[in-house]
């Protein structure tokens, strides 16, 4: 994404715009899945370039977040120990570990994706962004200082209702786009579900670890949420093939 000026300004509406990073990701994905149809290349290589669309777009911000907290979280060590690691930016042994195996995990489940799965996720691309801006107005910080307290401070109090609107407009857009398209709510339901799983295990087992939230912790989330959203879709998939051919 385009680097930007960040201002007391800037700021007030910024989180308001985060999920357009999640629209942008999704019309990538939906053209790279376009060009591996037309040119018809391996499942392995369309699941490659699925999995690099994000990581391009957000130049791997969000994968530092989930590798810092990964150290973090299995230090179990006190809460002034786990924000230290945080703030390290030496990597650990199990930021390798947990990072290959998101990144492994991630691939090998993109490579079983069809286009229903793929509408599913990209969606879920926009509701991960909404939840975790959520995230950032709501939760408590846990430290007074760092880019989501910098954020929190700054932003508007209507930035709060443009999320959960933003939130609630995707949700309806998604299940009208299945159910008028004749594929069915399955796949829309197992992204709100999985969307919902990561989001209150963030805040209820991971945020109160490290006394609130952390830029860290928010790109942690956005990982596993997008990880368990791809899961969940094809899990579906595979349960909709069986009752197709028993």
């Amino acid at each position: 994404m385009p680097k930007a000026h960040w201002n007391e300004k800037s700021m007030k509406y910024a989180m308001c715009f985060f999920p357009m990073v999640g629209v942008v990701i999704a019309i990538l994905d939906l053209f790279v899945w376009w060009l591996a149809i037309n040119l018809k290349t391996y499942n392995m290589i369309t699941a490659f370039f699925l999995m690099l669309v994000p990581i391009m777009v957000t130049g791997g911000i969000h994968l530092d977040g989930l590798f810092d907290t990964e150290d973090a979280l299995h230090s179990y060590g006190d809460r002034e120990k786990k924000l230290s690691i945080l703030k390290d930016p030496h990597i650990g042994a199990f930021a390798v570990i947990f990072g290959l195996m998101y990144i492994l995990g991630g691939y090998s489940l993109a490579t079983e994706i069809d286009i229903e799965a793929l509408l599913s996720v990209c969606f879920g691309y926009v509701i991960s962004r909404e939840l975790s801006g959520l995230s950032v107005v709501y939760f408590p910080k846990a430290k007074k200082e760092g880019m989501v307290s910098t954020f929190a401070v700054n932003a508007d109090r209507k930035v709060k209702l443009v999320l959960l609107a933003e939130l609630i407009l995707t949700v309806v857009c998604m299940f009208t786009v299945f159910i008028y398209g004749n594929i069915g709510a399955a796949y829309p339901a197992a992204t709100l579900a999985a969307a919902a799983v990561s989001f209150f295990r963030y805040r209820y087992r991971i945020v109160p670890e490290f006394g609130g939230t952390t830029g860290d912790l928010c790109g942690y989330f956005l990982c596993n949420c997008e990880f368990l959203i791809l899961l969940s879709n094809i899990l579906i998939t595979k349960i909709l093939d069986l009752r197709a051919f028993p």
